[in-house]
């Protein structure tokens, strides 16, 4: 399958390495409007979409999400099926027209999401949708790190755009949609203390979901922790691992702690004391799974695990909390 990654970024550069790597992909191109990105290229590169002049099958777009839409559509009419960096877009409107337009050019566009590909997300998701824990009651979540400085000093992360909120938060919110189906209440509260840059740097808030489960998730990009996804699970390389648990879950018959797999049972009240035992699962690079599960859908082997209409819903919601965090009004 030959691709093209639209952003050099940092994970556009991730992007980049994992297509190199596999057997099945062939990397034609790289676009991105920077020079020293192009130069840095390990193959062609090209300024724009509009300029790519070899054969491609479909696109990574990892650009900022307000080209999202523009890089999207731009693909869709040239036939391209694609890959979509989370979130699908800036606005609802934006990804509307996302949907319109891979819809009606009959591609497929998955959105990188790329929890839902990690294999121990799958082995909890499966192991709450057997019952193993009853229904799901409480969950609590913990994501926090220290950005570096530096990491701000790219013009489009410097204001509201760089919060955490629809870079970070926006993973954390679609691996809860995905674990306990629709949200139906948000509320919460966030600060810009550290850096006052008037974008929301930390906070909490308080989810409640159609399936009758509360969720608490706490977040920050400024305190250097062991609790997050990332550094949970050591997928990502630019955050240093920990394999520390950073998502609790209670049920009516037990508990499980996440990455950590910590399934806590044989407790009938609070008379006795749970016991754990852990479940195994395999390693697995969410990145290769869902480049992996991109060349599936477009086979047509696999239906696709979050495409953009699903990835629209995860949206919604964040910018629900985002507006809640914000003091705005929650339509």
């Amino acid at each position: 399958m030959r691709i093209v990654v639209a952003g050099g970024g940092l994970i556009g550069a991730r992007h980049i390495a994992h297509v190199l790597d596999h057997p099945s992909f062939d990397l034609v191109g790289v676009i991105d409007p920077d020079p020293k990105v192009r130069a840095a290229a390990p193959v062609a590169s090209f300024d724009c979409i509009e300029a790519v002049d070899v054969p491609v099958d479909g696109i990574i777009i990892a650009t900022p999400t307000d080209l999202h839409a523009a890089n999207a559509e731009t693909s869709a009419k040239r036939g391209w099926h694609m890959v979509i960096e989370k979130p699908v877009a800036s606005t609802l409107e934006q990804a509307d027209s996302i949907v319109g337009a891979v819809e009606r050019a009959g591609v497929v566009a998955l959105v990188g999401h790329h929890r839902r590909y990690h294999p121990k997300v799958g082995a909890l998701k499966e192991l709450l949708d057997t019952g193993q824990i009853g229904a799901t009651v409480l969950a609590s979540m913990i994501w926090a790190v220290r950005k570096p400085d530096e990491y701000f000093d790219v013009p489009w992360r410097a204001g509201r755009a760089g919060s955490p909120i629809m870079i970070n938060l926006v993973h954390e919110l679609d691996l809860l949609r995905y674990l306990f189906g629709d949200l139906i209440h948000v509320s919460g509260f966030g600060s810009d203390a550290l850096r006052g840059q008037g974008r929301i740097e930390s906070g909490g808030v308080t989810l409640g979901f159609a399936n009758g489960t509360v969720a608490t998730l706490a977040f920050a990009d400024t305190s250097p922790s062991p609790w997050g996804f990332e550094a949970g699970t050591g997928e990502n390389p630019n955050i240093g691992t920990t394999n520390q648990d950073m998502l609790w879950i209670t049920g009516t018959k037990g508990a499980i702690s996440f990455p950590s797999l910590t399934l806590w049972g044989e407790a009938k009240d609070w008379s006795q004391a749970a016991q754990p035992s852990k479940i195994s699962c395999a390693d697995g690079v969410p990145l290769v799974a869902q480049l992996e599960h991109f060349a599936d859908v477009v086979a047509g082997r696999a239906t696709p695990l979050i495409d953009a209409r699903d990835a629209t819903k995860t949206l919604a919601a964040t910018l629900q909390i985002e507006a809640a965090l914000m003091g705005e009004s929650v339509q």
